[in-house]
């Protein structure tokens, strides 16, 4: 066969490089796109995490400016209590449910990845298969 008639019907080095280049700066922009999209869902949660907490505290405030006079006169009332007992019991609880809303909003922060997972998992793949292209 002449040099001619193989360059008509197989691809040259410089094709099959250019093929190469344009499918890795393709493959590449791909996941840049994929962890866009995946920061912005981590970013999200981030967001309903932070609101959760911050709504928690305020109610917990919230609930201790308005309610705390009136539960401890309530208290004190009522019972033989003397008023600062009355104040500490009333504080207690509302320490209590406080608390447990910032609880509800740490747990929704402990989910939030700062690597998005499936962009490492996917990178992760697109190394082992330049290593070990089969």
């Amino acid at each position: 066969m002449s040099p001619e008639t193989r360059t008509d019907t197989a691809p040259s080095m410089a094709s099959l490089v250019s093929g190469i280049v344009s499918d890795a700066q393709k493959l590449i922009r791909q996941e840049i796109t994929l962890a866009r999209r995946e920061m912005q869902e981590e970013l999200n949660k981030a967001k309903n995490a932070a609101l959760s907490m911050a709504a928690g505290a305020g109610l917990a405030i919230l609930a201790t400016v308005m309610l705390c006079l009136t539960l401890v006169f309530i208290l004190d009332h009522y019972t033989g209590i003397p008023l600062w007992g009355c104040f500490a019991i009333v504080t207690a609880v509302l320490a209590a449910a406080g608390v447990g809303l910032l609880v509800v909003g740490r747990a929704q922060a402990s989910e939030v990845n700062v690597v998005p997972p499936q962009t490492a998992e996917t990178m992760k793949e697109n190394v082992e298969w330049i290593q070990n292209p089969k």
